[in-house]
């Protein structure tokens, strides 16, 4: 079944909604698409992982998402929650240089990261029951 969100997915795209809403979306939001977007552009990420990453990524970027995401306190929750069961779908491809990597693009955005709200995703991550310990 293809899916329809990949299709807004660039890189072009994703760089202006986060540049625009970093502060608003939260650390766990943008940490979530910094993780994805640099696992997208490793190339021994397989085609099938990098459709899936694109489908999060383009969900993340549509501007009619399930919450909006202007909406107080709960407008990224959806968002996330996409972004969470794609990270845990390819979760064995998420390595050590591209946490770093997306830790570095978080120090450049904010100006005091939190590790406890990067740290928490990855628990997240790893602890939920759809993590995939296979390869997709």
């Amino acid at each position: 079944m293809e899916n329809p969100y990949k299709k807004y997915f660039s890189e072009k795209s994703l760089w202006q909604k986060t540049g625009e809403f970093a502060q608003s979306a939260g650390q766990q939001v943008i940490y979530a698409v910094l993780l994805l977007y640099y696992m997208f552009n490793d190339p021994e990420i397989t085609l099938k992982k990098k459709v899936t990453i694109a489908a999060a990524l383009g969900y993340f970027i549509f501007p009619a998402d399930a919450i909006p995401d202007f909406t107080p306190l709960i407008g990224y929750t959806d968002d996330l929650g996409v972004l969470l069961f794609a990270l845990t779908q390819i979760y064995t491809s998420l390595t050590p240089e591209i946490r770093g990597k997306a830790r570095q693009k978080m120090k450049e955005w904010f100006n005091k990261i939190d590790e406890k709200e990067l740290l928490a995703l990855e628990e997240k991550i790893q602890q939920s029951p759809f993590t995939s310990k296979d390869s997709i």
